[in-house]
Order: structure tokens, then C-alpha cells, then sequence
């Protein structure tokens, strides 16, 4: 049996079942605080209670980093039968939880924090990466050396529907959103896959439907070195037809041996809001 395991920050948007087959041995959850009350992600909230909560009152939901003791608390009782960990954060240009796991890592050693440069499913590509290596009976040095590079191979970017949570969370004026919603304007935003911060990408304009066809087309012809084995389709509070759209056009460029459609959990659709979806996968 191996003698490393494999943990993982509750934003990699991982299905129980894909959780399973990688044998990630823990998911660290970040906090999502509501009004006075603070909830789990993946625990004890689900994305349908934050759109309701801030279609009812316009707020969203404050969220905040996995803390020290609490990677502490997971990891201990491992390191204490002698486990080595690998574990796969949120990118650290959007959550101090990186930070806080290295400094667990210094406290009890034998761990090995990887900054995962992304979000969402993007840190889903590099905990999957990692667990193959695990799989193949790799010491855990070469394991966090391969997958540290590979993460500037993730090419992460959704499309949002709507600006309202980009306003609500400052990241947008009032009249940018209200303009970008008159003109129809759905942004793609592109993930930075040197820390994980988010920039605005081309500015699609129509039918949410039509944009979602022409954004997924032009992903897969933006790069001639894609890594066939998965992509993801991840998306936050969009209709089954919207999904099937980008699916078959999926599916039909074979470009790629596995198709996983999954959910953006709690900590992204507190950010991102209903009504978004992105392709995403690595490159070779």
C-alpha cells in the first residue's frame, strides 16, 4: 500500500464518484459565510441556497481560506502514522489557504502543498494528474516536481451569462453591468495559470446559447497541443439544453477520450454566480 496520499481543497469541484476513483483521501473545505451563520463548502451548503439567498436580498456570500489548525486537524493523524501528503490548493491569487497549508506543512512535515494556479475543475485536472502519479508507485518528490509544471498546462475560462455577482462582488460599476446586460455582452473570463488570478478575455455578444457554441468552438481551436484524455464541462446553475449544446460540440470534435460534466460547488458560485460555464482542460 502506498505510503502517500492525496488531499485536495474543496474547490477542485471533484463528484463524489471522481473523488473515489482518484482515492482523494480528504477534501479540505473553505467557509462561505451567510449573513451570521458560516457554512462548509460541499458539507453543509449547496450553490440552489446561494443564488436563492442573493436573488431574495442582493448580498452575496462572504468566502474565506481553510485556516492552519484546521489543515493541521486533517493532516496530523496521517503524518502520525506515516503517511506523506500531497495536497492540491485553490490558486493563491485567490485565497490565502496555499499560504496557511505551507504553514501546516511546517508544523508537522512530510506534506507538500502544491499551489494549483487555478479554480474550480482546473485544480480538479492537477489533483487527477497528481493521483495517476500516485497510482504508478512514483516517489513523492517527482511526483510534486512533474505536477508544480504541469500547472501552467491548465487552461481554465468560463463564460458568464449575467454581471450581477461581478457587481455585487465590486469587480464590475452598476453601469457596466447594466450596459453589458442591455447589449447582451457575456464575457469570457480566462484564468491566470501562473497564480490563478482571473482576467476579462473576449467579450462574446447574443444569445447566451449562441455564445456558448461560439466560445467552446474557438477553445478548442486555440491550441494544437491539447491533452486528449478529459475535459471538463463545468458549469454553475445553467439549463440541461445549454449544457447538451457544448457537450455535443464536445463530443463531436473528438478531441478528447473522456467528457465530465460537472458542478461548480459553494466557494465558485458564490463568486461566479447562476448562469456560467467553462471548458476546461490541459494542454501537452
Amino acid at each position: 500500500m502506498s505510503k502517500i496520499i492525496l488531499t485536495a481543497d474543496s474547490p477542485c469541484d471533484l463528484s463524489k464518484e471522481l473523488i473515489g476513483r482518484y482515492n482523494v483521501k480528504e477534501i479540505c473545505p473553505l467557509h462561505i459565510t451567510i449573513g451570521d451563520k458560516s457554512y462548509d463548502d460541499g458539507v453543509n451548503i449547496q450553490p440552489d441556497e446561494i443564488y436563492k439567498n442573493f436573488e431574495n436580498t442582493g448580498v452575496l456570500p462572504k468566502t474565506s481560506a481553510v485556516n492552519t489548525k484546521e489543515y493541521i486537524d486533517v493532516f496530523k493523524p496521517y503524518v502520525e502514522q506515516g503517511y506523506t501528503i500531497i495536497h492540491i490548493n485553490i490558486g493563491s491569487a485567490l485565497s490565502s489557504s496555499y499560504q496557511n497549508c505551507c504553514k501546516a506543512a511546517e508544523v508537522l512535515g512530510n506534506i507538500y502543498p502544491i499551489d494549483s494556479c487555478s479554480l474550480s475543475t482546473g485544480i480538479g485536472l492537477i489533483v487527477i494528474e497528481a493521483a495517476e502519479r500516485i497510482a504508478k508507485g512514483m516517489e513523492a518528490e517527482q511526483i510534486v516536481k512533474e505536477v508544480k509544471a504541469l500547472t501552467s498546462n491548465c487552461q481554465a475560462s468560463f463564460v458568464i451569462n449575467k454581471l450581477d455577482y461581478l457587481r455585487a462582488g465590486g469587480r464590475c460599476s452598476t453601469l457596466t453591468m447594466l450596459g453589458a446586460n442591455l447589449l447582451k455582452i457575456k464575457p469570457c473570463i480566462e484564468v491566470n495559470n501562473a497564480d490563478g488570478s482571473m482576467t476579462v478575455g473576449k467579450k462574446y455578444r447574443g444569445k447566451f446559447e449562441t455564445v456558448l457554441a461560439q466560445y467552446t468552438k474557438e477553445r478548442l481551436t486555440m491550441f494544437d497541443n491539447i491533452k486528449k484524455d478529459r475535459v471538463f464541462l463545468t458549469h454553475a446553475g445553467v439549463t440541461k439544453e445549454q449544457i447538451n449544446i457544448v457537450y455535443d460540440i464536445l463530443k463531436d470534435s473528438k478531441a478528447f477520450d473522456e467528457i465530465i460534466i460537472a458542478r461548480a460547488g459553494s466557494t465558485i458560485s458564490s463568486h461566479c454566480g447562476r448562469g456560467t460555464l467553462g471548458v476546461i482542460f490541459m494542454t501537452e
